[in-house]
């Protein structure tokens, strides 16, 4: 799960929250979960400790990586190489990867992982804002929006 990607989609384009935990429950559904990763971006803010707390106990394993600021003020937290290397790395241990991002960038995992390794690609994203190469590309896209109790209003 692209936490960052989500958060931001859901804050700036429902003026809501995500439900983690529901999320994950809607997705895997009738199937049997091998590992969730949530991948954040560490602020150093007062909430986030709470927030990163609340993604654990909704069954989320977590990778962070710091914030990273540069000179002139611009601010850069992307986690695509990442989640790109532990899917292939896990790949030959799955049936199904879900990806939990709307970013096109991951088109090429999206591609290898289907034809080059064979598994089925799922993508969970706020269909507004998704990628639509990435929608195609997948096997199958699941619009968050969609989903009953996965949006948690304001």
């Amino acid at each position: 799960m692209d936490v960052q990607n989500l958060y931001h989609s859901a804050k700036n384009l429902y003026r809501a929250r995500v439900n983690y935990k529901e999320l994950l429950k809607e997705l895997v559904g009738s199937r049997q979960l091998i590992k969730a990763i949530a991948y954040v971006v560490k602020s150093d803010t007062a909430e986030e400790a709470a927030f990163f707390d609340a993604l654990k106990k909704s069954g989320l394993e977590l990778r962070s990586k710091d914030l990273q600021v540069y000179p002139g003020g611009m601010k850069k937290a992307d986690w695509d190489v990442g989640m790109a290397v532990d899917a292939i790395r896990m790949s030959n241990l799955l049936d199904v990867i879900i990806l939990v991002t709307g970013d096109g960038d991951f088109v090429p995992l999206v591609e290898h992982l289907k034809w080059g390794a064979g598994r089925t690609v799922e993508v969970a994203a706020f269909g507004r804002s998704a990628s639509g190469k990435i929608k195609e590309t997948a096997d199958e896209f699941i619009d968050l929006e969609k989903l009953p109790k996965v949006l948690l209003k304001k």
